[in-house]
């Protein structure tokens, strides 16, 4: 009787240990989540805020973005963008992952794209896909 006891004294805690560890991961992935949606809305709002000042969307990659909201376009303008968003050794607007992330322009509006908590972008069609896509 007293094995069985410890035996399911054991699967309780290995029970316990899971539990606590897939919390905390949606946790995690929940708070970054919320991160990258303030992040992004500020970037909107910066970006629009350029495009205001400045006549126009910046030009370039994600690293030629972020210079140009830090002062390096044709009207030297400093664009403050909510709190310090994340840069990586590249100089690129990153996500709450560390993936720089895809910043696309059309005239009237701005894709932003990030990888998400797996780091790769995927297609549509995949199963394990968690890229974030937003637009303003």
């Amino acid at each position: 009787m007293k094995k069985i006891l410890v035996v399911i004294g054991m699967f309780a805690v290995v029970a316990g240990v899971i539990w606590a560890s897939r919390a905390w991961n949606t946790w995690q992935v929940n708070a970054r989540t919320a991160k990258f949606n303030e992040d992004v809305e500020n970037l909107f709002i910066g970006l629009q805020k350029f495009k205001e000042t400045v006549g126009a969307y910046p030009l370039g990659s994600n690293s030629d973005v972020a210079k140009a909201l830090k002062g390096n376009n044709s009207k030297n303008v400093i664009i403050l963008v909510g709190r310090k968003n994340e840069l990586n050794e590249k100089g690129e607007i990153v996500d709450p992952w560390g993936t720089p992330l895809r910043i696309y322009f059309s005239d009237n509006g701005v894709l932003i794209r990030s990888a998400g908590p797996n780091r790769r972008f995927d297609d549509s069609t995949v199963m394990e896909a968690d890229d974030f896509i937003r637009s303003n």
